[in-house]
Parts: C-alpha cells; structure tokens; sequence
C-alpha cells in the first residue's frame, strides 16, 4: 500500500467501522453508520481515498515487509489504533497509488478510474461513478533516497508491482 499526497483538499477524520482492514490508498465508502468501510458492492459509493492504514501486517511503502517495521510498533500496523478514526481525503487533490487493477497500467492519461474492491480500475462494475482520472501512467516513483533507479534516486517499493499510478482524484 502506499498513497503519496501531492496536493488535497479536504482530509477528514471518520471514525472506522469494526472488523474492517483498509489499506492506504484504498477508496472507501461509508456504511449505513456513517463508519469508514473499503467500498465493495455492498457499499459501492465511494466517499474518498484512505490516508491511514488499519490493518493486521505491514504493508508499508519502501520497506521490507518481512521486517515488519512500523511508526509506532505499539500500534501493529494500524494507524487508527489510538483514536479508532481515519483519514480520508476527498473533494478532490492529486495522488500517486499503488492501490489500482492490473488494467489500469495499461489505460491512457485522463482515462476514467472507478473503483471495485477498494481498488482504482477502468471498469465500473460495481457502479461506482468516476473516483479518479489517470494523470501518470503506472511507472516507478522516486523515494528521495540517493541511488540508481530512477533519475537519481532509489524507487519507491510497494507490495505489489513496485509502480504507482498517479491520479486527479474527482470524489
């Protein structure tokens, strides 16, 4: 998981629903109590794009997740833990994500995203409406860290493929 925050507008605090594992970068709704849920089809209307991470195992970007290495290791991988709330930005910003489909490395800049699963994707099955449009297409992203990979710097890993896409965020 990993979102990068180029620029946002709103960053709202919710309080989480029980029982629920939303990684950041993750689009998520809200259920019937108004609790931060990962939008699915039974809660197929996204509110915004997760900032924090609640979760079971680290998922953070740029380590190695066999390490397990988190801010606060009190925590256990989850960043809402203290207060039970998440943030969650929406009314718009840029991102850059590594929470997208397989078919959204190969979509075209200002293609439409929707989300399915908490995941951006060029497909609207789950009836979602637009979340995103597609600013960057999926390539590496620089961690600010000297090294070779990428015009001078080390790329930033993720758990999935280590590439981020980058997003105008329309929610």
């Amino acid at each position: 998981m990993a979102l990068i925050e180029k620029f946002h507008v709103v960053a709202a605090e919710r309080a989480v629903a029980v029982g629920q594992l939303i990684k950041e970068g993750m689009i998520v709704s809200l259920n019937s109590s108004g609790e931060v849920v990962k939008q699915d089809v039974t809660n197929n209307i996204p509110y915004g794009i997760a900032g924090d991470t609640k979760e079971t195992s680290s998922s953070m970007p740029g380590i190695d997740i066999a390490h397990g290495w988190q801010n606060r290791v009190s925590d256990y991988y989850d960043e809402t833990k203290a207060s039970g709330k998440m943030t969650v930005y929406h009314s718009g910003g840029e991102f850059a994500t590594d929470m997208f489909a397989a078919n959204v490395a190969t979509a075209a800049v200002n293609a439409p995203l929707y989300a399915r699963d908490g995941k951006l994707e060029t497909n609207d099955t789950q009836s979602s409406g637009i979340v995103a449009r597609l600013i960057q297409a999926a390539g590496m992203y620089p961690s600010g860290v000297p090294g070779i990979d990428l015009n001078g710097d080390q790329a930033l890993s993720s758990e999935t493929s280590d590439t981020y896409i980058e997003i105008k965020l329309v929610i």
